[in-house]
C-alpha cells in the first residue's frame, strides 16, 4: 500500500458544483487480471488529495454525481462523474483508493461478484469503497463532485466486497477464506474498528474466493435490528440479529434457506417492511419479512422473469430494476400498495438491450428516484436512464472509457 503522502489524485477539470440531491448504491459476478485505466477528461493534472480537498470549496457531501469504482488490481480508483438535470454525465476526476482490486476466481464479467462494494453515505458525506485485492476499506470525505480526506483501514478479513451503512455503524463482508462480516464507527477521522462486532460466516473459500461460493451482500434491515448476508454457494440467507449498540446479539447468524437458487443481491421496499432478494440460479426475486429473531417468512414465491443470471437489484420508488448479466438486461418489477411484486411488462425487460452495453452488473439509483445508471462490464461504459412514469427506462446518457473486464473490470457505483 502506497503512503497516503504519495499518492496523487488525476483529474480533468472539476465540473461547476450544482445544487442537488444525495444518494447511495449497489453489485454481482467477474474474474480479473491486468487492469487498463482510461482516465476520462481532457486534460490530466496532479494534484495532491490534500490540496484537492482545500480547494473544493464550502460543498458539504455528494451533489449531483455518478461514483464508479475501477478495481484495477495494479491501483483501485474512483471515478466520478458530474451529473446534470438531465441525467447526463460529464467526467469530473479519477481518485486512487490506496488499496487494489480484487480479482474472484472463474468469474464470468463481474471481478466482485457482489452488490454494494461501493457506497455513499449521506449522513456523514462519505464515500466508502473496497480494495478487495488489499484486504482493506478506504473512505473518502465527499464535497460537490470531489473527493478528498482519504483514509484506510483494514478490512477484519480477506477479500472484502460489499458495504453497509446503519446509522454511524458500517458493516464489511469479506468474501475470503471462511467469510465474515466486521463493523467499524463512522467517524470524522474516517472509518474505526468496532471491537466485538466480527462475526465468521463459516464459508471454505480460499483467500481468493470463486464467484460461485463467496456471499454477495451484506445490508442492513432498514430499521437497523438485523444484518443480512446472502450466501449463493450455501444458497441461504443469514440473518444477525443486531443490539442497539451495533453489535451482533449472536455469536454465529441464523441460517434461512433461500427459496430461491443462488441468492445474491438484497433491496428493501418503500416501507422497510418487505425485503426483496435476487437469486441468480433461475433469474427469480422472493420476498421476504425479517424477523426480529432473524428468522425469514416469505411473503412472496420466486418471482422468474424470463431473463438470464440476474444478480443486481435497486428500488426506485415502487419499481426495482434487475441487472441480468448473462444477456446483459434490465427487468423492471413493480410492488403494488399491497406489497405484490410483478413484471413491468410481458418480456421482463424495461430497457431494450443495446449492443453497445454488454456485460451489465451493477446499478445504482439517484435519491430523486428519476434516474438509474448501469455498470456494463464487458463495454467498459456506464448508461444512464430516466425513470417514466409506467417504470419502463428511457436512456439520457453513456459514459464511456472506463476499465473494461478482461480478467478484471470495474464493478461496484453509487449514484447522487
Amino acid at each position: 500500500m502506497r503512503n497516503s503522502h504519495h499518492d496523487h489524485l488525476r483529474t480533468s477539470r472539476p465540473a461547476s458544483t450544482r445544487g442537488g440531491h444525495r444518494a447511495k448504491s449497489r453489485t454481482r459476478r467477474i474474474v480479473i487480471g491486468a487492469g487498463a485505466l482510461a482516465v476520462a477528461g481532457a486534460a490530466t493534472v496532479a494534484v495532491s488529495l490534500a490540496s484537492a480537498s482545500q480547494h473544493s470549496g464550502s460543498t458539504t457531501g455528494a451533489d449531483h454525481a455518478v461514483f464508479v469504482q475501477g478495481n484495477e488490481l495494479d491501483g483501485n480508483t474512483i471515478h466520478v462523474f458530474a451529473r446534470g438535470d438531465d441525467g447526463k454525465l460529464s467526467p469530473s476526476g479519477t481518485y486512487a483508493t490506496g488499496g487494489n482490486g480484487g480479482d474472484q476466481v472463474d468469474a464470468p464479467t463481474d471481478s466482485l461478484a457482489s452488490q454494494d462494494s461501493l457506497v455513499y453515505d449521506d449522513d456523514s458525506g462519505m464515500l466508502l469503497a473496497v480494495n478487495a485485492g488489499s484486504g482493506t476499506v478506504t473512505s473518502f470525505r465527499v464535497e460537490g463532485q470531489r473527493l478528498g480526506q482519504r483514509k484506510i483501514v483494514s478490512s477484519g478479513g480477506r477479500f472484502p466486497s460489499s458495504i453497509t451503512v446503519h446509522g454511524r455503524v458500517a458493516y464489511v463482508m469479506n468474501a475470503g477464506g471462511e467469510g465474515s462480516v466486521q463493523g467499524f464507527r463512522i467517524t470524522s477521522e474516517g472509518l474505526k474498528p468496532l471491537h466485538g462486532s466480527h462475526r465468521s460466516l463459516g464459508l471454505k473459500n480460499k483467500d481468493i474466493p470463486r464467484f460461485d461460493t463467496s456471499p454477495g451482500e451484506v445490508e442492513f434491515t432498514p430499521d437497523g435490528r438485523n444484518l443480512v448476508v446472502t450466501t449463493k454457494g450455501s444458497n441461504t440467507v443469514e440473518v444477525f440479529p443486531m443490539k442497539r449498540n451495533g453489535l451482533p446479539a449472536v455469536a454465529e447468524p441464523v441460517v434461512n434457506k433461500s427459496a430461491g437458487g443462488v441468492p445474491f443481491a438484497i433491496s428493501f421496499d418503500a416501507t422497510g417492511k418487505r425485503m426483496l432478494v435476487a437469486e441468480a440460479e433461475k433469474s427469480t426475486v422472493t420476498t421476504y419479512k425479517v424477523k426480529r429473531d432473524g428468522k425469514l417468512k416469505i411473503l412472496q414465491q420466486p418471482l422468474p422473469s424470463g431473463q438470464e443470471v440476474l444478480c443486481w437489484l435497486v428500488r426506485a420508488g415502487n419499481y426495482f430494476y434487475g441487472g441480468n448479466t448473462g444477456n446483459s438486461t434490465v427487468t423492471g418489477y413493480r410492488m403494488d400498495k399491497h406489497g405484490k411484486l410483478s413484471l413491468t411488462n410481458e418480456v421482463g425487460i424495461a430497457t431494450p438491450p443495446s449492443a453497445n452495453s454488454q456485460g451489465v452488473i451493477d446499478l445504482a439509483v439517484t435519491e430523486d428516484e428519476r434516474f438509474v445508471y448501469v455498470q456494463n462490464a464487458v463495454s467498459g461504459t456506464v448508461d444512464g436512464f430516466r425513470v417514466e412514469a409506467d417504470g419502463s427506462l428511457t436512456k439520457v446518457t453513456t459514459a464511456k472509457d472506463l476499465p473494461v473486464f478482461d480478467e478484471s473490470g470495474m464493478e461496484g457505483i453509487a449514484a447522487v
